[in-house]
């Protein structure tokens, strides 16, 4: 009966990711990591980089297994998850204004230039202050600024050149209030939902248009079932390694310090692998979809209700905005 009971509770644990990371067990600590990207986004595609090196570096101690597509639930589903520790990590993107409003500035149209300017603003110590140093008394604790990209429209009803053109259009969006304020500003329909169901609402109808970056676009196949390609570049979106605090207060200072390496210098592979996949990817989006240039200034312009109506609501959001606005 002892016997028995030892081996039930040892399957229990095992199952549920809870071996303790301190028994001296010779098995390695598994650890968790969950996407709503399809293979081939750069989701994945970073995800499965971050933890090959790991695995590579602490072969024996650490495990990194990825879970991409949704299997570990939506982003909504993993970000309550993290802080429990089911799953461990997560490469969250937009969400992550849920966890804290100041993460909406990075939905702000047009406010992040290109990839070096990302890179400036995640080394940026006043940013970090704002946005990393909060997250370890909410139970999730930040280890790298990836990147998801800068996002533009698809859609079955036109070309869109103005916001104008946005009139009446059904769009997805992903969680948060700030993507669903400057698509309203600019006289669209937008419903937020969850990434794996978008491919069936376009193609049913039930939505008409949704928003992304290129790699996200043809992972999902979204190009299958969507007419038009404009080139909006409305925003730039990071992706984020995030990890249970109290799970990664448990590892060994050895391993977070090696993990904690990897995470961040896999933010330059993201950023190096989206300018490739946006270079690469446009022959194989435009045909099948017609592409367009949109008017940039006319959405820049459209944009400034967004921006005061951030700066009034989110404390210090004004001030971070600044500040992310000064190092481009």
């Amino acid at each position: 009966m002892k016997r028995l009971l030892c081996s039930m509770l040892a399957s229990t644990v095992l199952a549920f990711g809870l071996w303790p990371v301190t028994t001296g067990a010779q098995q390695p600590v598994t650890i968790r990591l969950g996407h709503v990207g399809f293979p081939g986004s750069i989701f994945d595609i970073v995800s499965n980089k971050f933890a090959q090196d790991v695995n590579e570096a602490l072969k024996g101690k650490v495990e990194v297994r990825v879970f991409h597509s949704s299997q570990l639930g939506t982003d909504e589903a993993m970000i309550k998850g993290i802080r429990v520790g089911a799953p461990e990590m997560q490469a969250p993107s937009t969400i992550m204004s849920t966890v804290d409003p100041r993460y909406g500035v990075f939905e702000m149209p047009y406010l992040i230039v290109n990839r070096a300017h990302m890179k400036r603003v995640s080394e940026n110590r006043e940013v970090q202050k704002a946005l990393f140093d909060v997250l370890p008394a909410r139970g999730i604790r930040l280890l790298g600024v990836w990147e998801n990209g800068f996002r533009h429209i698809t859609n079955n009803a036109r070309p869109i050149v103005r916001p104008e053109d946005l009139k009446g259009i059904k769009l997805r969006v992903p969680g948060g209030v700030w993507r669903v304020k400057m698509f309203q500003a600019y006289g669209a329909n937008p419903s937020p939902m969850p990434f794996a169901e978008v491919y069936s609402a376009l193609q049913s109808g039930v939505m008409d248009a949704q928003e992304n970056p290129f790699p996200q676009i043809f992972s999902a196949r979204f190009h299958e079932v969507q007419k038009f390609l404009s080139l909006t570049g409305h925003v730039y979106t990071p992706a984020y390694l995030i990890v249970n605090e109290d799970f990664w207060r448990k590892l060994p200072k050895d391993v977070q310090d090696t993990i904690a390496k990897i995470a961040w210098a896999t933010g330059d592979f993201a950023r190096s692998e989206g300018e490739r996949l946006d270079r690469d990817l446009m022959a194989k989006l435009a045909p099948p979809m017609k592409v367009n240039e949109a008017d940039k200034e006319a959405f820049i312009k459209a944009s400034a209700a967004v921006y005061e109506e951030f700066g009034k609501q989110v404390p210090g959001g004004a001030d971070l905005v600044k500040v992310i606005q000064s190092l481009r």
